[in-house]
């Protein structure tokens, strides 16, 4: 079944406490499709200035993912971010944002595109979202991401999003600013009533927890002692999950727990190395052998 993502592609500098990286690839639709290709192939949909590196294009090119959608538009500039993480890998530090491409009218998906069945509208303006997500010809299941920045400046645009989509994948942080609480399965049932069917709230190092009407699933992070940058972690945790469903068809609470298994598999790959590398290095069989270690520590008889 067809998956879709769009989203941004940017160029990014990260900064950890014992590395830094300067100008490698980025941005929440290449972390998606690039972690998301491992499973099954996906469709992208995403802008790119004319200075956008050949050598980051062929990272793309080099997975199964089509790039019809992808714009390379003449006279803009691609989208780049600073970071630099602390000690505590969950608190970064934005040193410098240029919206560039970002900041100009988003690229349209094409007609060969529309009839995607599975769609992930990953991180950017929540209007944004929106027109993606009404160019597109009644797809299956549409997730959606979003952060603090849409939650605090831009509150009715997503509230306006998260009418018409299955889905919200977001962090424990960003699910209680939006709801106004503190305790986050409240938070979740509470962001049911907002439209989706779904709520997924990411808890970092603490796992993930999916929450619809009538279930509460919540499952541990794949561990692993080689955290090198936690960029993108979150669009390659959509990634599995979203790649396995469009895997299998379905959106049954069984196949959404698997899923939610697979993107802490790829997630735990990805967050290895600095920007794509570690998925760069990884195939399919990569991730299916964390999924059967991730199986047996789940075991308890």
């Amino acid at each position: 079944m067809s998956l879709l993502v769009t989203g941004t592609i940017g160029v990014d500098t990260v900064e950890t406490t014992t590395s830094r990286a300067d100008d490698i690839l980025g941005g929440s639709a290449a972390y998606f499709a690039c972690a998301a290709s491992l499973i099954h192939p996906v469709r992208l949909v995403a802008a790119v200035g004319e200075d956008f590196p050949s050598d980051f294009r062929k990272v793309l090119e080099g997975r199964n993912i089509d790039l019809a959608g992808l714009e390379t538009r003449a006279g803009s500039k691609t989208f780049r971010w600073h970071g630099k993480y602390m000690e505590d890998m969950n608190d970064r530090e934005s040193l410098r944002t240029d919206l560039n491409i970002v900041g100009e009218d988003p690229p349209v998906i094409p007609e060969s595109f529309r009839d995607s069945r599975f769609v992930f509208l990953a991180n950017t303006h929540p209007a944004v979202q929106k027109q993606f997500a009404e160019q597109l010809a009644g797809p299956e299941l549409i997730f959606c991401d979003t952060m603090d920045l849409w939650i605090n400046a831009f509150r009715d645009d997503l509230l306006n999003t998260l009418k018409i989509v299955d889905g919200v994948v977001l962090n424990d942080s960003e699910a209680k600013m939006l709801m106004d609480g503190t305790d986050l399965i409240k938070c979740g049932r509470k962001l049911l009533d907002l439209g989706p069917k779904y709520v997924v709230i990411k808890k970092g190092e603490h796992g993930a927890m999916l929450i619809t009407r009538d279930a509460l699933v919540s499952l541990p992070v794949y561990p692993t002692d080689k955290v090198q940058d936690p960029t993108g972690a979150g669009d390659c945790f959509a990634a599995g999950m979203m790649a396995h469903i469009a895997k299998t068809g379905r959106s049954d609470l069984a196949t959404m727990k698997t899923a939610l298994a697979y993107g802490a598999c790829v997630a735990s790959i990805a967050i290895e190395d600095f920007s794509m590398r570690a998925l760069q290095a990884a195939d399919a069989d990569t991730v299916e052998q964390r999924m059967r270690k991730y199986r047996e520590m789940l075991t308890l008889s």
